[in-house]
């Protein structure tokens, strides 16, 4: 099979003159050994307008960095390093996964493989020019079309629950995230029309998640369905609980009294205080947007997410997923 190759400059030299002697392509192509096909595409694509009564004649010097030009694009190197990388962090993202978990969990699955969350960012919100039209930004969590800061926002002061433990008397080691059984709870709801809701509970060390449908909104509902889903751990598991303001958690004393963990209730508006089933929160807005009906999703659906949440790794367990970590934890204690 014969290698096609590029006209030189000298030949481009060779084509204007013969061309302006009246020279056609036939005769051109005989004298340089070319096909004469060639030689017509050549003068074609790089006479800038294709038309040489326009003042737009076949230029050598003009064709020649026309077809440098076109060649730089060509060569561009393929984007993130390598077609596997490549693979890897565009599958993984349709998945779901954010840019710092897919670089640290590639480690993993491709040993001696690496790439910075940063270079993934960058080529996700380089739409044009690298991805083809792809909107990879959309597989994001926020799906934001470009890159944004942070902002705060601000709060006011709510009353609280009465006979609640603020989380300031909660144990200062709780923060540290050092020992396993530390718990937060929150609520997720669909539709205002729903009379479901979802019940969401995240260990702080392991992340792992408890995920269950409520047939209703009340106190009463929320904390039967706590003490059903926590009364199954050890002891060494079950240590402290941490809520919001809700009115769902009126009946913190008799969580504490079935399941033996005190409850610490945040400061209002203080979502930070929670952060872990906050973040899982926002997680299961992947799969549940807001104003979807909870009411629709059957609870061997919600087992299903659950499963998926803790089969995920994530970059603060060193890649390892929550079950993964609880396991182990549970084997170490």
């Amino acid at each position: 099979m014969k290698q096609y190759h590029q006209f030189s400059l000298m030949e481009r030299e060779k084509i204007y003159g013969l061309l302006e002697q009246g020279r056609s392509f036939r005769f051109i192509g005989k004298k340089l050994r070319r096909s004469h096909t060639s030689v017509a595409r050549e003068v074609r694509r790089n006479r800038k307008y294709g038309n040489e009564y326009l003042g737009n004649p076949y230029l050598p010097c003009k064709a020649q960095r026309l077809a440098d030009k076109r060649a730089l694009c060509q060569r561009r190197k393929a984007p993130l390093k390598n077609p596997e990388i490549f693979l890897y962090v565009r599958e993984h993202l349709r998945r779901g996964w954010s840019p710092e978990l897919i670089a640290g969990r590639m480690g993993i699955d491709h040993p001696g493989a690496s790439i910075c969350p940063e270079t993934i960012y960058q080529y996700i919100y380089a739409r044009r020019t690298k991805t083809w039209g792809m909107h990879l930004e959309q597989y994001l969590t926020l799906r934001r079309k470009k890159r944004m800061k942070k902002f705060g926002r601000s709060v006011h002061r709510l009353g609280k629950i009465p006979e609640a433990v603020s989380i300031e008397k909660r144990p200062k080691h709780v923060l540290s995230r050092k020992q396993l059984g530390h718990w937060e709870t929150d609520n997720v709801v669909g539709k205002s029309s729903d009379t479901t809701t979802l019940s969401v509970s995240v260990e702080r060390k392991t992340r792992y998640a408890i995920l269950t449908k409520l047939r209703d909104r009340s106190a009463k509902t929320k904390a039967e369905a706590l003490i059903g889903r926590l009364r199954v751990f050890p002891s060494y598991a079950r240590r402290s609980l941490t809520a919001d303001n809700g009115l769902e958690n009126m009946y913190h004393q008799k969580v504490t009294r079935e399941t033996g963990m005190p409850v610490y209730f945040c400061h209002a508006y203080h979502s930070w205080e929670k952060g872990s089933v906050e973040n899982t929160n926002g997680r299961i807005r992947r799969y549940i947007p807001k104003g979807v009906s909870l009411d629709d999703i059957s609870q061997e659906t919600i087992q299903q997410l659950e499963m998926l949440l803790n089969s995920i790794p994530k970059k603060c367990l060193h890649f390892l997923t929550p079950y993964e970590m609880m396991h182990k934890l549970r084997i170490a204690t």
